[in-house]
Parts: structure tokens; sequence; C-alpha cells
């Protein structure tokens, strides 16, 4: 009677002269899938990249080079698009879509989905401004409640998800439906009869997150206190697990991407610190949007590579009966995730008021939440879960932001020639996805 063959187990190094070959470890299945991770100089990291690159793991490669893209066209068609004015406009423009990416982030890491962000931005944005400007209460605790007001709502949207199994489609389309007509309630009722539906923000402080700007002294001290904590944090990281045997990158490489950020920088705070004003009275500065958007991405970036939550919602999204089994409670994971998607959403809100000066029942819920999707998605976060970063929201937002500035500047500022392109690129992005996930597992 014949048996199966059993398979034989992976090994790492031996041969007939040397030591017995060992079990692969995940250590070793990591460095497989990661060759730059074991280079010793910045060549061989470039080299091992770009062979990733051909092998159908471009990264943010895309994105990156559709951006550029997308900033040719315009530019092309009108000069102002790269102007120092129309810039700094655009950083206040896609600080909504950014945020509301960020928010979105979280619940498809898992593989869920929130529809309602929208409105519960919306309704985030109406606590806010009507605490302050209707009940004349602090700036600072106006946002207090519409924060808390949104992170309840979220997390009892993860609870009922997670309590009675339902779909997140579902239950946050019906919050979609729910917080509408939460948020036309809200509006008519602390605007008051005659102001058609809308509270003016009074808070010099609340208009000013999106209006204001750092004087340029503020501007370059700012961006040389990121450029340090960045630079401190990329390279202790590396090199301390280094020092732990533990797989980093070369020095160069850390030291490289410092740069590059320092680059950055000093271009953003050189264009925005170029007088942009139309009259006698100089506006110039870097718009205080841009360090809020930065402290966020910051905080949530820590949060999920960083601590034990962020490696729990990656495990949870890339296996959840595994994650299950290792001890891993699913339901205060999800129920976390769509609290702090609501809690960002309405930071994105909040926002979104500062920019238009104002808050009213007429916002466009819908169509937040698909630039919401469309941001995380555009800058590679999956829809299927366990892949995604908070960089890559920041990136579709841009992305999204700069399309809709874009098209207002060559004249093409109707919402249904904005959204068509859009979609566009959003099938665009999907499909360069989907195309090198199957090129990646060919190789």
């Amino acid at each position: 009677m014949s048996s199966t063959p059993t398979p034989p187990q992976a090994t790492i190094g031996g041969d007939d002269q040397a030591e017995p070959p060992r079990a692969a470890t995940a250590e070793d299945v990591a460095l497989l899938a990661n060759p730059e991770l074991v280079a010793t100089s910045l060549g061989e990291y470039l080299h091992a990249w770009v062979r990733k690159v051909r092998q159908g793991d471009s990264g943010m490669l895309p994105i990156v080079g559709g951006l550029i893209l997308i900033a040719v066209i315009f530019q092309s068609q009108n000069t102002k698009f790269l102007s120092a004015g129309n810039l700094a406009n655009l950083l206040g423009q896609g600080a909504p879509y950014v945020l509301l990416g960020m928010a979105e982030v979280f619940v498809l890491l898992l593989g869920e989905i929130d529809l309602s962000i929208g409105y519960l931005a919306g309704v985030g944005a109406v606590i806010t401004v009507a605490v302050n400007s209707t009940h004349n209460q602090p700036w600072w605790w106006a946002v207090i409640l519409g924060l808390a007001a949104c992170t309840a709502i979220g997390a009892l949207q993860g609870f009922i998800i997670t309590a009675l199994k339902l779909p997140s489609f579902v239950v946050t389309l019906a919050g979609y439906l729910g917080l509408e007509g939460v948020l036309l309630w809200l509006t008519n009722r602390e605007a008051g009869p005659s102001s058609g539906g809308t509270i003016q923000i009074k808070s010099t402080i609340l208009r000013d997150l999106v209006a204001g700007n750092l004087n340029p002294a503020a501007g370059w001290i700012v961006m040389i206190i990121a450029v340090a904590l960045f630079g401190a944090f990329t390279i202790l990281r590396d090199r301390r697990r280094a020092s732990a045997g533990l797989v980093a990158p070369p020095f160069a490489v850390s030291a490289l991407k410092v740069v590059v950020i320092a680059a950055a920088g000093i271009v953003i705070v050189i264009i925005c610190n170029i007088n942009r004003g139309l009259g006698r009275i100089p506006v110039k500065g870097v718009p205080w949007s841009l360090p809020i958007v930065l402290g966020v991405l910051f905080i949530w970036t820590f949060l999920l590579g960083r601590t034990r939550f962020g490696r729990y919602m990656y495990a949870v999204g890339g296996n959840a009966e595994a994650a299950r089994r290792a001890g891993i409670n699913l339901n205060r994971i999800r129920i976390t995730a769509f609290a702090l998607t609501g809690m960002t959403a309405g930071a994105a809100g909040i926002i979104y008021a500062s920019f238009l000066g104002s808050i009213s029942n007429d916002i466009n819920g819908g169509q937040l939440v698909l630039y919401a999707v469309a941001a995380a998605v555009i800058g590679g976060t999956s829809l299927f879960g366990g892949r995604g970063k908070m960089l890559h929201a920041v990136l579709g937002g841009v992305v999204v932001a700069t399309i809709y500035n874009g098209m207002s500047i060559i004249g093409l500022s109707s919402a249904a020639d904005q959204d068509m392109v859009i979609a566009l690129v959003l099938l665009a992005a999907v499909t360069v996805d989907a195309v090198a996930r199957r090129g990646s597992a060919s190789a």
C-alpha cells in the first residue's frame, strides 16, 4: 500500500557538505518578499527596489507619477495652476478630503466600509459651529463636543455591526440616511428660521483653521522641527532595529528619506511665504491646515505602525479567523476602528466648515463619502483589508483635491465634470493595483 509522499519543508541554506538545512522562519519569508531590507548600501537597495517594481510591486510609484502628470496637464492649460496663491489655496481645499480619506482607512484595513462619514462630518461641524456661534461657548469646548459626538456615533455603528453581525455596508448606509436627517434637523434648529439653514462661524480661531496662515518665520520653525523629529524618529528606529539584529535599511537610505522630506518642506515653505495678496495687505505664510493635517497623519501613523492596536488592525484585516485564534478581541478592534473613523470624520467636518466659513443644511454628504473612499483607494489602500497606510490617504486626497482645483482653474467647475474625472482616476488606480497584484503573484 503506497502512501502519499510528504512535501519537503522549506529550508534556508545547507548542502551535502554543509550544516543540515533549517526550516524557513517568518523573518526569512519577509526577507524574500522584501529583498531591499537586507541591502548593505544605497545602490543595492535601489537595485532591489527596481526589481520589485518590475515584478509588479510598484508601491506608491503609480500615484506619485499620476499626481505629477495631473499637475503637468493642468499647468499646461493654465499657468496659474502652480502659482503660489493657487497652491496655498489647494492646501486648504485638500485638507477635508485628506482627513476623510484617513478616516476611511481605519475601516478599510479591516475589510469594512463606512458610507456615513460624509454626513457624520457634517453633524460634527454643525455641533461645533452651533456650540460656539449660537450658544457662545469657547471654541475649544465646541471642538471637543463635536469630535466626541462623532466618535460616539462611530462607536455605536461599530457596536451594532459586531453585536448583531450585520454587514458594515448596510449599517453605515442606514447611518448615511439617518445622519442626513440629523444634519437637517440640527441645522434648522440651531440656525433659526431666517438664516436659510446656514450657521456662520463667528470664532476667528475656527475660521482661521483654513483661512489663517503662520507668519513666515513660524513656518520655517515648524518645518525645521517637523523634519528634525522625522529624521530622529526614522534614523533611531532603523538603527535600533539593526542593533537588535532585525532587518533594517542601510543608513544611506534612512538619510535619503530625511533629505527628501526636508527638500519638500523647504519648497512648500518658500512657495507659501510668497506674497499672494491682491491688495496692499500682504498675504503669505503656511496655511494652518497643513500642520493640522500633518499632526493627524503623524498620530495615526504612529498608532497603526508602532502600537499593539495597529498590529492587531492589520492582523484582523489580513485574516480575521487567524487573528481570533491568536487571542485578538475582534469586536473590540472593530468598534475602536469605527470610533476612530468617526473622530477623524468629525475633524474633517470642522476643517470643511472652516474652509467655507460656515456650515449649512445642503452639505453634499454623498459626494464627500465617495471622495473619502476614492482618496483612500487611489492612494493604495486595499478594499479587501490588511493593506494600507495613512500616507496613502494623504496622497489620494491630494489627487482628489488637485483634480477638483485644477478643473476649476481651467473652467470645468461643474460637479458632473469633476465626478467623472475622479471616477476615471479611481478606476485607473484600482486597475493598476489589480494588475500589479496579478503580476506579483505570477512572478
